[in-house]
């Protein structure tokens, strides 16, 4: 089974030829340049391929995307608060080196060099990063902000962070 990676959601049908508005985590003022399909999960665990026919940044967060077949703002409407995901791949081409989201699959390290796996999905939150991984077996949610983080190798794709005290005391 290839990777997807969610990068956000269709929030609006936009003009009336069927323009769609993507809220992404991309984390820089982008379209879908080289993408020859998006994939929308209208039904839980089912990513249907739609191809993209044009897409234009709007700013950091969002982008509109015309897709093959949807020629008005009523087909739109269908698409409106559904998930988008793109091939790990096409990802890792238009993720910002610096937004979170690009943490994905990154070895997450605590500060006495222990590895506690890798980075299955980032949280953002208004005030810090949540990173879910798997700790012996169960879902962790570690936080990182600037007083967790040491610093970030991206050519090892390692994540360096200082926990506080007892934090992983919780998931064990």
């Amino acid at each position: 089974m290839k990777d997807y990676i969610n990068i956000g959601k269709i929030v609006a049908a936009f003009g009336l030829k069927g323009d769609l508005i993507i809220t992404h985590s991309l984390g820089k003022k982008t379209a879908l340049t080289g993408v020859t399909a998006l994939f929308v999960e209208e039904v839980k665990g089912s990513y249907l391929p739609y191809f993209i026919e044009s897409s234009k940044a709007k700013d950091a967060e969002e982008m509109y995307v015309k897709l093959e077949g949807v020629r008005s703002k009523e087909s739109a409407a269908r698409f409106i608060s559904k998930p988008v995901w793109l091939l790990d791949a096409e990802f890792r081409k238009l993720a910002g080196k610096n937004a979170p989201i690009s943490l994905l699959g990154y070895e997450l390290i605590t500060d006495e060099e222990e590895n506690l796996g890798p980075i299955e999905e980032v949280i953002e939150q208004p005030h810090q990063v949540l990173l879910k991984i798997s700790l012996d077996g169960k879902e962790a949610l570690i936080p990182l902000h600037q007083e967790t983080l040491d610093k970030i190798d991206h050519p090892k794709k390692q994540v360096f962070v200082t926990l506080p005290d007892g934090l992983l005391d919780v998931y064990r």
